[in-house]
């Protein structure tokens, strides 16, 4: 209060410039979103989508993007008016030119080789062409128009992973692309020791009825091929692997040569795997950098390159190979997804020289793709201590030119194990916020073992919670407005409307009838007479809980709870000591499994013996600078 008891004026106070409302009506009170206006236009210099405002000293946006990294001979101009020359009938001899409106309103020219027939949705679109695929991710992003989509495509700002093959099953096309929504994928694949095809389809299954945007097949162990194939043939989300895993079943790791590289790249593609993680950046002059961390390369990718270097005093082949990759990946439209092999384990590891040189490398290696007509994402950290997650966010987006952000958490803390899920989904929040267009899941069971289905739920709901969110903050059209209708249904005390409205409906009912069986004016939290939102709702001169659409007032009890809504109950317990080591000791015998069975994805190549010799053998020492 003031001196002469009034309340200050707002003039007391001063907002800083606000994006776009989140709500499609600018429900509610909430003076919008704090982030930066969106523009999403091509021909704006230093053009942007959906972004954070920039704290002082944080690197500034690229001023270029995949147009500047055209194949040879390719030319491309921006025009204020339209142009003589239109459509694919311009040049007859070696060139052609060819010139289409873009989203802004502006035109573009673009200069190509006559020959030349496009294949992937990034040539697609730097011919001004809206594919079948644009249209689609459209009618999924409300807020985009198809040919916002192609623009920001054919700027390397985006990119729709639907591999030609994966089309003809039941892929339904999406974007990652920080114009769009922020994506959310769960990793899941059979280990030497646990899983197998079945079980990893079930959770395939599973992780897209929680939400998860694309699923990364890590299988490591037995059959990847079939594996790879039921994952696929059963998906409707992009697809995505890391190659080198199968590359070295049933082969020693120094055998690794550019035939077996290419060879089971195209095999991949062949299969319809969407995107491919390859850690092309982890260059042999990096691995020193290493020396002093406390945790070394988590990467297993980026581990098993490493040795591969050392051991052949070679540079990294997946690097010296690059065009010939992309040429595999161009045939089939097959995303990049560029792998970040030194990303840090661990907290003291973060934003150190290694990290951030392979970053570097890794925006040279997004141009060379471009250049190729290739899709490019890249991955990034990790482990990051929440205050240095926007300046790699923002490092990313200069380095790389815009192209997707795909990160894993990161993970805030590592005092956690058992609860990652919930220290990366706090970075993942701040990731998304900050730029990231992706993020890679974390689960309970992260660093602990292969997670089981109710893990990748576990791990998908938090992350369904930090990309939400992100998108909120950001200001995304319509963002918000499930969550206004749920507001609605709370203040009216609509139980049905509210539990309806939630992500997880069977959760929310069984919690609240766990205490409770009745839907009336008040919950067990409160009581009747102390429930604010009751009171609320009855004060007159408040608009809260009057929404005529809302309107309940009629307590019920409830019907009895359903078998999964019990075992959600169920399973809200500690397991006691006795039933840990219950479950820790189970036998081949004890789960019916005859001496010689096993799950079609366990590995057929690691005994006993085998295990023993690599464990017994010595360590690499690096150099220091």
């Amino acid at each position: 209060m003031t001196d002469n008891g009034q309340t200050p004026a707002a003039s007391a106070y001063t907002l800083p410039p606000l994006g776009q409302n989140p709500s499609t009506g600018a429900q509610g009170t909430t003076p919008g979103s704090f982030a930066k206006l969106p523009v999403i236009a091509p021909g704006v210099e230093g053009a942007y989508t959906f972004a954070s405002p920039d704290t002082p000293g944080m690197p500034e946006p690229s001023d270029k993007t995949a147009w500047d990294f055209l194949p040879e001979g390719w030319k491309t101009e921006m025009l204020s008016e339209r142009p003589i020359v239109t459509g694919m009938d311009g040049h007859k001899d070696e060139f052609r030119d060819l010139a289409f409106k873009q989203a802004d309103g502006s035109y573009r020219q673009v200069t190509f080789p006559t020959a030349f027939v496009p294949v992937t949705q990034l040539e697609q679109a730097r011919l001004g062409i809206v594919s079948k695929q644009m249209e689609r991710v459209a009618e999924r992003e409300t807020h985009l128009t198809p040919e916002q989509v192609r623009d920001e495509v054919a700027a390397g700002r985006m990119v729709i992973p639907a591999n030609k093959v994966h089309l003809e099953h039941q892929l339904d096309p999406m974007a990652i692309g920080r114009a769009s929504k922020t994506k959310v994928n769960a990793n899941m694949g059979a280990s030497p020791v646990s899983s197998g095809t079945d079980e990893e389809v079930e959770k395939l299954k599973w992780a897209e009825r929680w939400g998860a945007d694309t699923v990364m097949d890590l299988s490591t162990g037995g059959d990847l091929d079939e594996c790879r194939e039921a994952i696929i043939q059963n998906s409707t989300v992009p697809i995505g692997t890391v190659p080198i895993y199968s590359m070295i079943i049933g082969r020693k790791l120094y055998d690794l040569d550019a035939d077996v590289i290419l060879s089971s790249l195209a095999q991949q593609a062949a299969q319809g795997v969407d995107y491919f993680t390859i850690h092309a950046g982890v260059l042999k002059e990096h691995l020193p950098f290493i020396t002093n961390r406390l945790i070394g390369i988590v990467s297993r990718g980026g581990s098993l390159l490493a040795k591969w270097m050392l051991d052949h005093d070679e540079q990294n082949p997946m690097y010296t190979l690059w065009e010939d990759i992309c040429d595999v990946m161009r045939e089939y439209d097959v995303t990049f997804s560029i792998g970040d092999g030194l990303r840090p384990g661990g907290l003291a590891d973060a934003t150190d020289e290694a990290q951030l040189a392979e970053l570097c490398a890794i925006g040279e290696l997004t141009e060379r793709a471009w250049r190729k007509g290739v899709q490019v994402m890249v991955e990034g950290p990790g482990h990051v201590s929440f205050d240095q997650i926007e300046y790699n966010m923002k490092l990313q987006r200069n380095l790389c030119h815009g192209a997707p952000f795909y990160v894993l958490g990161p993970l805030v803390t590592d005092i956690f194990p058992g609860y990652d899920h919930i220290t990366s989904c706090i970075g993942a929040t701040a990731a998304g916020y900050h730029g990231a267009s992706m993020l890679c899941y974390v689960t309970p069971k992260e660093h602990l073992g292969l997670p089981k289905k109710d893990d990748v739920k576990q791990g998908c709901v938090a992350y369904k919670i930090a990309a939400h969110a992100a998108d909120v903050a950001l200001g995304i059209p319509g963002s918000r407005d499930r969550d206004d209708e749920l507001t609605k249904a709370r203040a009216a005390l609509n139980w049905e409307k509210h539990f309806e409205l939630s992500f997880d409906p069977d959760t929310a009912r069984a919690y609240h009838d766990e205490d409770l069986d009745v839907d009336t004016d008040f919950c067990a939290m409160c009581g009747h007479d102390w429930c604010s939102v009751r009171i609320s709702k009855e004060i007159v001169q408040f608009a809260s809980g009057k929404d005529a659409e809302y309107e309940w007032d009629k307590a019920k009890v409830t019907a009895a709870l359903t078998p999964e809504q019990k075992v959600i109950l169920e399973q809200r317990g500690v397991l006691s000591p006795e039933e840990l080591h219950k479950l820790a000791s189970k036998t081949k015998q004890a789960v019916g499994a005859d001496a010689g069975d096993k799950a079609s994805c366990h590995s057929d190549y690691v005994d006993d013996e085998t295990a023993k010799t690599l464990q017994a053998l010595e360590v690499v020492e690096l150099e220091t600078p």
